[in-house]
């Protein structure tokens, strides 16, 4: 995926993962890729995946177990669009 440098970054990079969650690339329960996974796939800085990672979270999809990683929430949220 290009990155459109007219719009955030962090948006952007949320709203894949969330595509990616809802398409099944990640599945249910699956573990998705750290934030620095993320900022590398990406080409940006930690903290904008952070932010971007933040955001899926805060949206409802991914849940966090601590020292496991990030895994997609089962069930999921209503599509955000």
């Amino acid at each position: 995926m290009e990155l459109d440098h007219t719009r955030p970054l962090w948006r952007q990079i949320a709203a894949e993962i969330i595509r990616r969650i809802e398409d099944g690339t990640y599945p249910l329960g699956s573990r998705v890729p750290s934030t620095l996974e993320i900022a590398q796939e990406f080409g940006v800085v930690n903290a904008t995946a952070a932010k971007a990672m933040r955001h899926v979270r805060e949206a409802g999809y991914t849940r966090g177990e601590v020292g496991l990683g990030t895994f997609v929430a089962d069930p999921l949220p209503p599509s955000e669009g």
